[in-house]
Formats: C-alpha cells, sequence, structure tokens
C-alpha cells in the first residue's frame, strides 16, 4: 500500500512540473535564510520574527488573520512601519476604509512611502449584499494590479470586518492565482482578515489573540503602555499546534 501512495505521489509531482505547477508542492521550497532580507521582512516584532525564522517570506501569499481586538491592526501597523523603514514602498488595498492615518503615523510608518487604496465595502450590508461582493472584486483587482506592478517591497490585501459570507464567495482559485503572481518576487504579499482564507502552498497564516496569562493591557501608572498578543504561526499542510506558539508585546505607539 505505502509503495503504491509513493508512486502515485511520484507520478503526480512529476505532472506538476510539467505544468509548471512544482510551486504547489511544499517539498520544492528552498529554505529561507533569515538573515536574507531579500528572502524575508521582519515585522520588528522581536518574538514573532523569532518564531517566524527572522520574518515573513518573501514571494509568497501568507495571512494575517484574528477578531476584532486580537492585536491584528497593531501587528499589520507594525509590519507596515518596519517596511517603510527600510525604505521599501508599501500598498495597502483597504477595503473598509479602515485605516486611521493619525494611528498609522504614531506608530512611525512613512506616509510618503504608503500608497493607500480605498474601498468601499459594507460591514452590514443588509440587502446590499451584491454590491459587497463587486466591492471585494474590485479590491482584489486593484490588489492583483499593484503585485503586478512591481516595485513594492509590502503589498496588502485588507478585508477584516468586510462580511465573512461575501469572503467564502470568492472563488479558491483567486488565492492560487495571487500566488503565482506573487512567486519568484521580493515581494511580501499579506491577506488580513478575521478568518483564514487562501492556505498557501508557499506562504504561512498567523492567527493573533488578546493574551490570556494576566491582563492583555499594560499601563504605567495612569498611562497606557500597550498590549501583549498571542499568535499562531501555522505553515501550509501542516496542522495548527496545540498551544500558542508565541506571546508578542506591543508598545503604546501601535496599540
Amino acid at each position: 500500500m505505502a509503495a503504491m501512495l509513493s508512486a502515485i505521489r511520484a507520478d503526480l509531482e512529476t505532472l506538476l512540473r510539467a505544468k509548471k505547477l512544482d510551486r504547489t508542492l511544499t517539498t520544492t521550497l528552498p529554505p529561507l535564510d533569515p538573515h536574507n532580507e531579500f528572502a524575508v521582512a521582519p515585522t520588528r516584532i522581536n518574538a514573532l520574527d523569532a518564531r517566524l525564522g527572522g520574518g515573513f517570506p518573501r514571494g509568497q501569499l501568507s495571512e494575517l488573520v484574528g477578531p476584532r481586538s486580537s492585536g491584528r491592526t497593531s501587528v499589520l501597523l507594525h509590519m507596515i512601519a518596519a517596511a517603510t523603514g527600510r525604505g521599501e514602498l508599501v500598498a495597502l488595498v483597504d477595503a473598509l476604509d479602515r485605516l486611521d492615518v493619525a494611528s498609522a503615523a504614531a506608530a512611525g510608518i512613512d506616509l510618503d512611502r504608503l500608497l493607500w487604496i480605498r474601498g468601499h465595502v459594507v460591514s452590514n450590508p443588509g440587502l446590499c449584499r451584491d454590491l459587497n461582493q463587486r466591492a471585494l472584486e474590485q479590491a482584489l483587482k486593484a490588489f492583483t494590479l499593484v503585485l503586478q506592478a512591481g516595485n513594492f517591497g509590502l503589498v496588502v490585501l485588507d478585508v477584516a470586518d468586510a462580511p465573512p459570507d461575501a469572503v467564502r464567495r470568492l472563488p479558491f482559485t483567486t488565492w492560487l492565482r495571487l500566488q503565482r503572481i506573487t512567486e519568484g518576487s521580493q515581494t511580501l504579499a499579506v491577506l488580513v482578515g478575521s478568518e483564514p482564507m487562501a492556505r498557501s502552498s508557499a506562504g504561512l497564516t498567523v492567527k493573533v489573540g488578546m493574551s490570556e496569562a494576566g491582563s492583555p493591557v499594560r499601563f504605567r501608572g495612569r498611562l497606557f503602555e500597550g498590549v501583549d498578543v498571542e499568535a499562531r504561526v501555522g505553515r501550509a499542510r501542516a496542522r495548527w499546534q496545540e498551544q500558542r506558539d508565541v506571546r508578542v508585546r506591543i508598545s503604546t505607539a501601535c496599540a
């Protein structure tokens, strides 16, 4: 039985390589050098970067997911600030037009290096489901065009808080196409949402949530100092770990 399965797998891999689809095989992925900024993009959150092996992988489609008040936006702002701090251009496709510019500036983001593409998805659509679907498709088109243009170190599609059913109705081939566009480049492509959307064969998924160990919100006297966030790191075709992998401390500027 094992020999038969091995033979079937070998035949499948041969077929995928013949169709130039072998990047869908995790066994073909080269190891990443954590010290090579052309291979990984650090977030500047030390504990998270250590767990990620240096940062998020470039040339791959990854995800940052979590519910509201999970620290998801704080981590995203850290990532954008780190990218602009390295002198990279960043594009944010903001499907719900939720970016707070003051918070972005306070997080250390160089706004001159940020292309902000504002969408108009409605979080509580009522009878406007078709309008939301078209708005999401337009956001995806913008995301695709930016990826194809190149020259961006980080490109983000933020559909967090968009109606889950609208996101789920997007064809799965959408994510495969985006991965094909991204691979081989030095761009980090990130999907931001409330739940996983595309378990990319090459990228990874980071699930964030507020720390359950003690109070997640920190104060210094009467001043708000920051929050503690816990993150699970999942790689394609790998099972989620039973316990949360890393505790992340985020300072006031990005909280």
